[in-house]
């Protein structure tokens, strides 16, 4: 699988800014497009603070919108992009978002298991911006800073907390010869 370039909030608003009067439409699958009575029914800014394998402190924001599709209701065209621009203001005067963070959508229906996908591509097309979903990826971050991950050519692992030595303790015997302590002798 191909590892997408991540798009930031900044990137993705001002995107919608230039387009305000086309429908917004989601492509979550080869020709599928999340039904145009959908619903922005949340915006989430998720700070993420993590540990990875190498021991090393990863920290990056995510910024995710929840999209929902509403049973029994139908509708032709989507919302349009001002209209998903008047959610975004709400959200942002009570939390401002982080321009920098990662953008991910989030979706599911009764065909397509609930995830958090990243927009690959804004395309405009006729009267609408469709913005065109692809999953996230697992990945080991010890391999992206040219690292590895599992077992190296020495047979060491980076998955794998370091063995220290365990300390060599020398016994001593402190018993002295005829002076040790044995039953009914009051020792004790």
């Amino acid at each position: 699988m191909n590892k997408l370039e991540a798009i930031n909030w900044k990137t993705f608003k001002d995107t919608l800014v230039q387009h305000p009067d086309l429908d917004l439409q989601f492509q979550y699958a080869e020709g599928k497009l999340v039904d145009a009575a959908y619903h922005i029914t949340e915006i989430k800014q998720a700070p993420i603070t993590s540990v990875d394998c190498g021991g090393v402190m990863n920290a990056w924001t995510e910024i995710i919108v929840q999209l929902w599709v509403p049973e029994n209701e139908d509708q032709l065209r989507s919302m349009k992009v001002k209209k998903a621009l008047s959610i975004i203001d709400i959200v942002e005067k009570m939390l401002p978002l982080n321009p920098n963070g990662t953008v991910k959508i989030e979706f599911g229906n009764s065909e397509f298991d609930t995830r958090q996908m990243f927009p690959n591509e804004m395309v405009i097309d006729g009267e609408a911006l469709t913005i065109d979903l692809r999953p996230d990826a697992v990945q080991c971050k010890a391999i992206s800073r040219g690292g590895s991950c599992g077992t190296n050519d020495k047979g060491e692992e980076c998955c794998a907390p370091a063995v220290a030595e365990k300390p060599k303790v020398q016994l001593v015997n402190l018993a002295v010869a005829g002076e040790s302590c044995t039953p009914g002798s009051g020792c004790c």
